[in-house]
């Protein structure tokens, strides 16, 4: 599930990937009253309801999308790989390869775990703004202390929504 959250560095996250999307979380259970969604988020992951997750979203805006049909199994691996990584702290730092999380790596890194699909594009901080250059980068370089790794890896949200191992289930307006 994407959605955009309004909080300054997220929104920087969107326009440096040249999407509307700026954070991801995952579907781990639908037998409640709503959909519960696993996330990484500040301070750190868990889980959080459907409309509590939506709700965070810039006009209620949300898209949805999934790997090929999951078998029951492989449901239950992924809610499993997500509740072992609830409790983590949040990377700041966007660093693929650090013991923090941040959203689209974990769910990048659930769906591996759980289904053997990868989903998202890893690169570096140096092609991902390279690939676009109209980017302001002073934000970044106070985010990054004024020195922006630019060899350090990570993963987008942007890059799990255009993924062709995630297929549109809907993309709009949630409903209040």
């Amino acid at each position: 599930m994407f959605i955009r959250v309004t909080a300054r560095p997220f929104r920087e996250v969107a326009t440096a990937t040249g999407s509307w999307t700026n954070h991801v979380g995952i579907v781990v259970d639908t037998s409640g009253r709503e959909p519960v969604i696993a996330e990484s988020t500040l301070p750190v992951s868990g889980t959080t309801g459907f409309s509590r997750f939506v709700g965070r979203s810039e006009q209620g805006r949300v898209a949805i999308a999934r790997p090929r049909a999951l078998s029951a199994d492989e449901q239950r691996d992924v809610k499993a790989a997500a509740a072992r990584r609830n409790g983590v702290r949040y990377d700041t730092g966007f660093d693929l390869h650090s013991p923090g999380q941040f959203c689209s790596r974990f769910v990048r890194e659930v769906l591996l775990e759980a289904t053997g699909v990868e989903v998202g594009e890893v690169e570096t901080f140096g092609a991902l703004l390279k690939a676009r250059p109209e980017t302001d980068l002073s934000f970044w370089k106070v985010w990054f202390l004024g020195s922006i790794p630019w060899h350090r890896e990570t993963v987008t949200p942007a890059s799990l929504l255009r993924s062709p191992a995630l297929a549109p289930v809907f993309d709009g307006t949630a409903a209040p």
